[in-house]
């Protein structure tokens, strides 16, 4: 029984580090100009085209991240406002701070008795619950989006792979066609040799042995030369789709990249493990939120000072007051401010990393655009028509 465990969990472990293996090569954005023959006008358009839609995803991708970063650094922003406000003002906030604590600790008895979900669960979804249904749909179509890309990515590694192998195949048909050709020759010229000496030497009539010999060369030497050249145009033909397959695996690369980092930082913002999870969470905070109708009174005092709250703060050039009535114990714990800011910047850092990778893959792309125009200045105005034109149709 034991061996049959240890089997089991060593072959998971196996297909676990396999997997782990295939996904890195997924993230890794190659632009292969090695097998395109730029002279090539087809090749030629489809390769700039390629490296112009790489730069325009990249760069959609870099724009819409920016958004949701600067809003973050707002936060950030905040959180600096407040710490350096003077001891008087700093007092006033914390006056209508700790009305709102008082207040919150009196609805958290009552929320007990009824609580379904933790309080971290609940206030996180009552900062965002503006965000979450949106969340919940972005995390759903990001998630069945996973599994369509990693699909695509296996079947053009798949793909891939039957490329390379079936170009090896030829390549070493044409070899062997080499060897044989050499093979025939050296057969050839052995067998005029022993004809010269059946000839001169012991003065035999070998005149049919000549036409024999000549025309064996002949057929084999055409029946080569032929197998050569089936091969030689099949190898142009699986390079070509090669060089396709490369250049769309890059594009699916992207996207691969792209969906991943941005369900990680979807799973950091909403703190899930899944699209399920949030949903089930927010099913229940709409629940817990109806029940909490009930003590109205003390929602009102609530509202006023909150809205003390936010009134002072919006005089102290605080961008999102209204955020902080749903924190106020950040005002007063120190503690929690550092856990708040701690939280920001890891979402800054992940933001970050985001639009740095997708602003690389641009410059990449323009770069290698760039390269190409210089090293085939015949094409230059050409390439330069098409990232116009390209230019233009981002621009409706």
């Amino acid at each position: 029984m034991g061996f049959w465990k240890y089997l089991f969990s060593r072959e998971r472990f196996l297909r676990k580090r396999e997997k782990s293996r295939e996904e890195e090569d997924w993230e890794e954005i190659s632009l292969s100009s090695e097998t395109v023959d730029f002279h090539d006008q087809e090749q030629r358009s489809r390769y700039i085209s390629d490296c112009l839609e790489q730069m325009a995803e990249a760069s959609r991708e870099a724009e819409l991240l920016s958004g949701e970063y600067n809003m973050v650094t707002s936060y950030l922003t905040d959180i600096e406002e407040i710490e350096a406000l003077p001891e008087a003002q700093r007092q006033e906030v914390n006056a209508a701070a700790s009305a709102l604590v008082g207040l919150e600790r009196d609805m958290k008895a009552f929320r007990e008795r009824t609580n379904k979900l933790t309080d971290a669960e609940y206030y996180t979804l009552r900062k965002q619950e503006d965000e979450v249904e949106e969340g919940i749909a972005k995390l759903r179509e990001n998630e069945q989006m996973a599994i369509l890309i990693k699909k695509d990515l296996r079947r053009l590694d798949g793909e891939r792979h039957a490329c390379e192998f079936r170009a090896e195949e030829l390549e070493g048909q044409m070899n062997n066609a080499r060897g044989m050709v050499t093979i025939f020759l050296t057969a050839f010229v052995a067998l005029m040799s022993l004809l010269l000496i059946l000839q001169f030497g012991l003065g035999m009539n070998v005149f049919v042995g000549y036409i024999l010999a000549m025309g064996a060369v002949a057929v084999a030497m055409t029946v080569v030369y032929v197998r050569y050249t089936d091969a030689e145009k099949d190898l142009r033909k699986v390079s070509r789709e090669l060089n396709r397959i490369i250049q769309l695996q890059n594009t699916v690369k992207i996207r691969y990249v792209n969906n991943r980092k941005l369900l990680e930082y979807l799973y950091l913002k909403y703190n899930v493990s899944s699209g399920e999870k949030l949903e089930k969470l927010w099913r229940i905070y709409q629940q817990e939120k109806e029940e909490r109708r009930q003590y109205t009174e003390s929602e009102a005092k609530s509202d006023f000072y909150s809205k003390q709250l936010i009134t002072t703060l919006l005089g102290y050039r605080v961008r999102n007051p209204e955020r902080w009535v749903h924190q106020v114990e950040a005002l007063l714990d120190k503690r929690e401010m550092v856990e708040i800011r701690h939280a920001l910047i890891l979402r800054r850092q992940s933001l970050r990393e985001q639009i740095e990778y997708n602003r690389g893959l641009a410059t990449e792309a323009s770069d290698e655009i760039k390269r190409v125009a210089r090293e085939y200045p015949g094409y230059a105005r050409e390439i330069l028509e098409m990232t116009n034109a390209f230019e233009a149709v981002g621009r409706e």
